[in-house]
């Protein structure tokens, strides 16, 4: 059989991977690409990574993007030339900005096909733009080797390699393009094999000692994880956790601080910010991040510091020095949180009226508990329908829609793990990336159910992400889609106000008349359409074997 360098080269460079912690490989079929397919499937039935097919590059690049947002471990996609290697642009932006861990490795043409009006042929090297932390356009194999180059990306995505990339201790994508010259792959031996590595780590970096004076209020933004609740906690410090941080609990977290940054006497004496993850959410937290007189203090966590204010101060981590706590301030910060609780339970059954003699008694009580069971659902009562079926085992990920904002102003506190793609808040890759933390969170057996809560507008820009192939495991995954229609987000934004509604219609709601049913069908969901808060309940409670497409109008 003819020997292929490029089979060869594809080879040692899988190995290489794994010998370093990778153990995701998403791959979008293509032919240039084909030597790393092959490597890759030939070490999945070895048991040394999982492969995951997807046949949407885009679809693929977010599906690894959830792998990586779960496990924090690198992920590598796989795609072939021209096109397909734009389609990972997103995911690559969304990783940047959120500090994810994703190795991009695009095939490519040799040199000699650039240039020159070659089918599938156009300018990869350093598509990427400032979007990776590192990238590299290797030799063609047998010109020169790819020996080293898995552990060199896998540094890089890690955080390491600081002088190359400017960015020590935070995460990111890396690009691997890689050409071949035919013939592009030969079957593999049989007793080629990878040995599993640990799984990489981040360099532990120097943190910086916060003292205790300042008043202080900590703010938990996407991905800031327990981190946050840690570092409230050590301080004796209000904490202010957007919904999609992870670290909205524990006992000082602040309820309805959209209000109380508002306030003068709270909000307004706040003299420093102590920054976890990427807070989007709100603007009060955004007009307090800008304010000249507060000291920010930003745990850098994705590919730009976060600096509105002109003078923040950008951290690898803090650690709080031993002092005495203000009680005044955080006491003012939690007497106004307790009164800030938003309770959406229903009222206990009325036993004593149910078991009444007296029938007027029983009529009422018993009317109350049928309107208590046909309460109609709104947005409130979805996100706390939710948030109150999802426990520390399973993970929900909010799309960028309306209900993220609903669930910000009205969950309480609650130990969960949350995920949302809010680097750049894009709509685009939501179930994507719920898949790829489903397969990561459920992987070797692990119990739970991931959810994702998003609005119609976000299920249908990623509905391709609904395909899987058949002879994949079925992650257990509940995609709930609250449809109202179109893009009601835009109610709350100045365009509303401004603009013609037949424009605003036209332009910005997109109003559609899909069929979510048909949808599902079509790609082999389950599917139920609930209009209750009971039948919600029940539904998210029930046991979940597979893929679960649950649509919920909701009023425009």
């Amino acid at each position: 059989m003819t020997s292929s360098p490029a089979a060869d080269a594809a080879a040692s460079l899988l190995a290489e991977l794994v010998a370093h912690g990778v153990r995701d490989v998403v791959i979008s079929p293509g032919s240039r690409s084909q030597a790393l397919a092959l490597a890759a499937t030939h070490l999945a039935r070895q048991g040394s990574i999982r492969v995951h097919v997807r046949i949407d590059e885009r679809v693929a690049g977010f599906t690894a993007l959830g792998l990586a947002r779960e496990t924090r471990v690198p992920a590598a996609v796989v795609c072939t030339s021209g096109t397909a290697a734009a389609n990972l642009l997103p995911a690559a932006m969304e990783a940047f900005h959120s500090g994810i861990p994703l190795l991009l490795l695009t095939a490519d043409r040799p040199p000699e096909l650039r240039g020159v009006g070659a089918n599938q042929a156009t300018i990869q090297p350093g598509m990427f733009g400032a979007f990776v932390r590192w990238q590299h356009d290797a030799p063609v194999p047998g010109d020169g080797s790819w020996g080293g180059l898995g552990a060199r990306a896998v540094a890089a995505a890690m955080g390491a390699d600081a002088e190359q990339v400017g960015l020590p201790g935070v995460a990111g994508p890396v690009h691997l393009n890689l050409p071949a010259r035919e013939p592009l792959s030969t079957a593999l031996p049989d007793d080629f094999v990878a040995a599993p590595g640990a799984a990489p780590t981040a360099d532990a970096a120097e943190p910086i000692v916060l003292e205790h004076g300042p008043r202080t209020v900590v703010i938990a933004g996407a991905d800031a994880g327990p981190s946050a609740e840690d570092v409230s906690h050590a301080g004796s410090w209000p904490l202010i956790a957007e919904i999609v941080s992870g670290s909205r609990f524990g006992r000082y977290v602040v309820h309805g601080y959209r209000e109380h940054l508002r306030d003068p006497d709270l909000g307004g004496r706040v003299e420093r910010a102590v920054v976890l993850g990427h807070p989007t959410l709100s603007r009060e937290v955004a007009a307090l991040l800008k304010r000249d007189d507060v000291e920010v203090v930003a745990v850098r966590s994705g590919g730009e510091a976060l600096n509105l204010n002109g003078r923040s101060r950008a951290a690898a981590s803090v650690t709080i020095a031993r002092g005495d706590a203000d009680r005044a301030w955080l006491g003012g910060w939690m007497q106004a949180s307790a009164a800030s609780v938003v309770d959406l339970s229903e009222n206990a059954p009325d036993q004593e009226g149910l078991h009444s003699t007296n029938l007027s008694a029983r009529r009422d009580a018993m009317r109350a508990e049928l309107a208590a069971v046909r309460r109609p659902l709104d947005r409130e009562l979805l996100v706390d329908a939710v948030w109150r079926a999802t426990w520390p085992h399973d993970r929900l990920m909010f799309g960028s829609s309306r209900l993220v904002r609903v669930a910000d102003a009205v969950l309480g506190g609650k130990k969960v793990p949350v995920h949302a793609n809010r680097g750049l808040a894009g709509i685009d890759g939501t179930i994507a990336t719920a898949t790829g933390i489903a397969l990561a969170s459920q992987a070797d057996g692990a119990a739970g159910v991931t959810r994702v809560i998003l609005g119609d507008l976000a299920f249908l820009h990623d509905v391709g992400a609904l395909l899987l192939p058949p002879d994949e495991a079925e992650p257990r995954l509940q995609v709930i889609v609250g449809n109202d229609g179109g893009g009601t987000i835009f109610d709350g934004l100045e365009v509303a106000a401004s603009a013609p509604r037949e424009d605003l219609d036209r332009v910005f709601y997109t109003p559609h008349t899909a069929q979510l049913e048909q949808l599902a069908a079509a790609y082999g969901w389950g599917y139920q359409r609930i209009t209750t808060r009971a039948a919600l309940d029940q539904a998210l409670t029930s046991p979940v074997a597979g893929r679960q497409l649950i649509e919920v109008p909701l009023p425009r």
